[in-house]
């Protein structure tokens, strides 16, 4: 068995799991912040929210892209 390949997916998953929890976690924090009362620019702090779960969607699409064999061809 090749060990260091299983480390390295091993360790992708990792760093793309973190990573799409703290963009969707950041996203959430960001939608609550801007509902807040009393925020000078709730509209630019809502768009970075929707950023945020934009670049999540996209990386679930990213990651059926990989997964999915058809669309691999």
């Amino acid at each position: 068995m090749k060990w260091l390949e299983l480390l390295q997916v091993g360790g992708v998953t990792l760093v793309a799991a973190v990573t799409l929890v703290v963009l969707y976690s950041l996203g959430v924090r960001l939608t609550a912040i801007a509902g807040d009362a009393g925020q000078k620019s709730p509209s630019l702090i809502r768009s970075l929210a929707y950023i945020c779960f934009g670049f999540c969607g996209l990386a679930v699409l990213f990651g059926i892209y990989l997964i999915v064999p058809y669309f691999g061809k």
